[in-house]
């Protein structure tokens, strides 16, 4: 599923930096903490199966808000979450027209949000940001923070002007790292020459007459010392991609608005081939 309003370009060929993935600040949650709310009335008519995966009713159909509201179901006593980090999340998504469920991770890996509004559904970021690790949070989303620039989304079965409401378990929140750091790595000779500038944007050289190499490729040119990244995670990278055979740049993080990370998930199939067998296996920065 993508909430995000871009979608992260395939690449031919690619000078990627790791600038964060996985989670950390981790926190345990207390089962037996009072509810809390904010700007939670809308969310009084919703109750909450658990289970193995929860299950959302709404109480009434439809379901509808004209501004996002957040209500702590339990409180977590983890780090406060902030903006600008990446937050593991397990979540399940109903649909507020027909109360149907549209999408939930539970059950499968977490998914990692940026809590960024240029970057994920803004009603996401708001049910994030200000709550600790461990929290389970309820919220209702209104068009405007859901689906609705985007014109719905109809991979879900949303439509521009339904509302949401989504349930988080909010499992974990780092801060990403501004840009690769750790040890460097000489590279093996004959291969594309890369030079960073201070905002991240990769110059990538193909070496004058070389034929294209018709294997896959994978070569660190700096060794990150944080956490290796595992096939289902959601990690978050600057990139460049250059085509070899004209050497022209056709994609950078650096040319996207901000120049920040790019969040997408690797190992499922979800990316190109090369970005699964490559960044699997490799560690942060």
């Amino acid at each position: 599923m993508r909430f995000r309003p871009v979608a992260v370009t395939a690449l031919v060929a690619a000078g990627v930096v790791l600038a964060g993935c996985g989670s950390s600040s981790s926190g345990k949650s207390n089962s037996s903490s009072k509810s809390k709310s904010t700007s939670s009335s809308a969310l009084s008519s919703v109750t909450i199966k658990s289970g193995k995966t929860p299950t959302l009713n709404l109480g009434k159909k439809p379901f509808s808000v004209q501004k996002t509201s957040v209500k702590v179901v339990t409180a977590g006593h983890g780090a406060t979450v902030k903006e600008g980090q990446s937050v593991s999340v397990n979540y399940v998504l109903v649909d507020g027209r027909d109360g149907k469920q549209a999408d939930t991770t539970f059950g499968k890996q977490p998914q990692s949000f940026p809590a960024d509004e240029s970057q994920v559904l803004p009603g996401i970021v708001k049910g994030m940001v200000n709550q600790h690790v461990g929290s389970r949070v309820l919220v209702g989303i209104s068009p405007t923070d859901g689906f609705k620039s985007q014109g719905g989304n109809q991979n879900l079965g949303i439509q521009a002007n339904d509302s949401l409401v989504m349930l988080l378990d909010i499992k974990a929140a780092h801060t990403p790292l501004d840009h690769a750091e750790g040890t460097t790595v000489a590279p093996k000779a004959g291969l594309p020459a890369v030079k960073v500038d201070a905002k991240d944007h990769a110059t990538i050289s193909i070496p004058k007459g070389a034929a294209a190499p018709t294997k896959l490729i994978i070569q660190p040119l700096i060794e990150g010392k944080g956490a290796t990244v595992k096939s289902g995670q959601t990690i978050s990278a600057k990139y460049t991609g250059v085509i070899w055979s004209t050497g022209k740049e056709f994609d950078s993080t650096a040319s996207h608005p901000g120049g920040a990370a790019a969040p997408f998930p690797v190992g499922e199939g979800q990316v190109i081939p090369a970005w699964d067998k490559g960044l699997v296996g490799q560690k942060v920065g």
